[in-house]
């Protein structure tokens, strides 16, 4: 329910002047169209249902995997432990750790 509720919202807020939206998603259990149902009238869960365009990542390997890990390794290797005040400071090092990593060019198992 809490993940229809946000969704709800977006559609509301940021996407209000928006027909349809293409919502890419992982494929957690809770990501269901029936989520809709339990958390909103039938005729609203609709509606929302309506403006909504599913796209699912693939179960295993998907790309969304690969930039939540990408993720990580940028907090673990670069900024774990550090407080960065400048926000051109932090784009400077996460460029930097960027460029490293990308030269090793090395590939997601």
């Amino acid at each position: 329910m809490d993940w229809a509720v946000e969704v709800a919202c977006l559609l509301d807020t940021r996407y209000a002047d928006r027909e349809l939206v293409t919502l890419v998603m992982d494929n957690l259990n809770t990501h269901t169209m029936g989520a809709f149902y339990e958390a909103f009238e039938p005729e609203q869960a609709r509606a929302y249902l309506r403006r909504l365009d599913f796209c699912c990542t693939p179960k295993h390997g998907s790309w969304l995997n690969v930039a939540e890990c990408e993720l990580s390794c940028l907090t673990s290797q670069c900024l774990r432990g550090r407080r960065i005040g400048e926000l051109i400071i932090l784009q400077q090092e996460i460029a930097t750790w960027s460029e490293k990593t990308n030269d090793k060019q090395r590939g997601v198992d």
